[in-house]
């Protein structure tokens, strides 16, 4: 299997950490040196181990924040 090179642009928030310091975390990453997506899964403490994620485009992540605006739950 194919090394994945990855650079974390900016960490954006950390939604949650776990009982063994591994966090949740929203992420503005670049996989493999291309343009840098959004980024929301698991981390080691040291960034050296990821969970399985979800990567988002600009646009789909504009998607995403228009969506949660409209949930009254969120209020």
């Amino acid at each position: 299997m194919a090394e994945i090179k990855y650079e974390i642009i900016k960490t954006l928030a950390v939604l949650s950490e776990g009982s063994k310091g591994w966090k949740k975390e929203l992420n503005l990453i670049s996989w493999n040196n291309r343009e840098p997506k959004y980024d929301i899964r698991d981390w080691s403490e040291d960034h050296t181990k990821m969970g399985k994620g979800l990567t988002l485009s600009l646009s789909e992540m504009q998607i995403l924040k228009e969506a949660l605006g409209k949930l009254s739950d969120l209020d």
